[in-house]
């Protein structure tokens, strides 16, 4: 079984509904990620998403069934709105952690250390709107274990704007950073934390790169095989390879399918080619994989955690070697990490 560490999930925004999230992620439930899951899968850890959803505005999958789309994003969310769901899901990674389930990956040391068979968790905070205009809240963060951070969700924020959900375009929909983004990046890059720009417009995208960051591209796809706001071009693509950076393969259906369709039957061929295009372009050391566990529709075949050893056959099957698929798995996360990460 190929080891899998994975960019990108929403496991803490599910298990924040539940009573007892500890005990659902131990034994098992309905979605995508939990400890049983990814032991049949092989998974050994990822990043861990904290995100703050707009009340009263759950994302409708169902407007993806039918391309071509351009789904409006919701209005900026008020800091005090943002902190309490994140919040939230912090008590819950760390009561994982003090159960055994998670192993908090801090410094570049804590990579691929022996976790006693808990899955590694790479705290992320997947938009900013829970910070201060002026970053206020960042360390108190980075203190909880914080170590990798999006400036933006797709709605906007004091720091950046974000894409929306469209076919037929690329990311190149509107402003990148604010000052205020400029600030947060550069906190960010002194700190030692990893900045994602998955979800963030071309021109945020660049901003990034100019603060002088490996760029980063948790949960994203390649736009020559899907043409959508939320993939990237080839540019960005040998970008992220040139600085060293990352991208990671999200499953979500809409972003794999040429068509943006939701349709699950077909997505798992179109994810080999997306991962095809993205070593082609930015290189085999520069290309992982970003779930988007319990975040986006799954494809036929690769429903949920467990099944992770599925698109591992098909990369078999299209002729990827041993060492690419390595690499691909979770190799290349963790090398990433290991040289990005704040030092022991």
């Amino acid at each position: 079984m190929i080891a899998v560490f994975d960019g990108h999930n929403d496991a803490l925004l599910r298990l924040s509904k539940a009573d007892d999230p500890v005990a659902i992620f131990r034994d098992g439930g309905a979605g995508h990620l939990d400890l049983p899951k990814a032991r049949a899968g092989g998974m050994e850890g990822g990043f861990f998403a904290l995100f703050s959803p707009t009340p009263d505005v759950p994302l409708d999958f169902t407007v993806f069934d039918h391309p071509p789309y351009d789904v409006p994003v919701p209005g900026a969310l008020p800091r005090e709105v943002a902190s309490h769901p994140i919040a939230r899901q912090i008590e819950i990674a760390q009561a994982l952690e003090a159960a055994g389930l998670l192993a908090m990956i801090r410094t570049r040391g804590e990579v691929g250390k022996d976790t006693g068979g808990a899955l590694a968790c790479v705290l992320h905070l997947e938009g900013a709107d829970c910070l201060g205009p002026e970053g206020e809240g960042l360390e108190t963060l980075f203190d909880a274990g914080l170590r990798s951070l999006g400036p933006v969700w797709s709605r906007p924020n004091a720091f950046a704007h974000g894409v929306p959900f469209r076919t037929g375009s690329d990311g190149d929909t509107g402003p990148g950073l604010t000052q205020a983004g400029r600030a947060l990046v550069r906190s960010c890059r002194d700190l030692g934390m990893v900045v994602d720009c998955s979800h963030i417009t071309m021109r945020g995208f660049w901003d990034i790169g100019e603060e002088g960051l490996p760029l980063v591209a948790t949960h994203s796809n390649a736009c020559a095989i899907s043409m959508s706001a939320r993939n990237l071009t080839d540019a960005q693509l040998r970008a992220i390879g040139e600085s060293g950076g990352m991208a990671g393969l999200n499953f979500g259906t809409m972003f794999l399918n040429p068509d943006g369709r939701r349709a699950a039957a077909g997505a798992l061929d179109h994810a080999v080619r997306h991962l095809a295009h993205m070593v082609e372009t930015a290189g085999e050391a520069h290309v992982g994989l970003g779930s988007d566990f319990d975040g986006a529709p799954m494809p036929e075949g690769l429903g949920s955690a467990a099944e992770l050893q599925v698109l591992v056959a098909g990369m078999e099957a299209a002729g990827f070697g041993a060492d690419l698929i390595d690499r691909i798995c979770h190799r290349n996360w963790r090398d990433f990490l290991a040289r990005t990460l704040p030092r022991d």
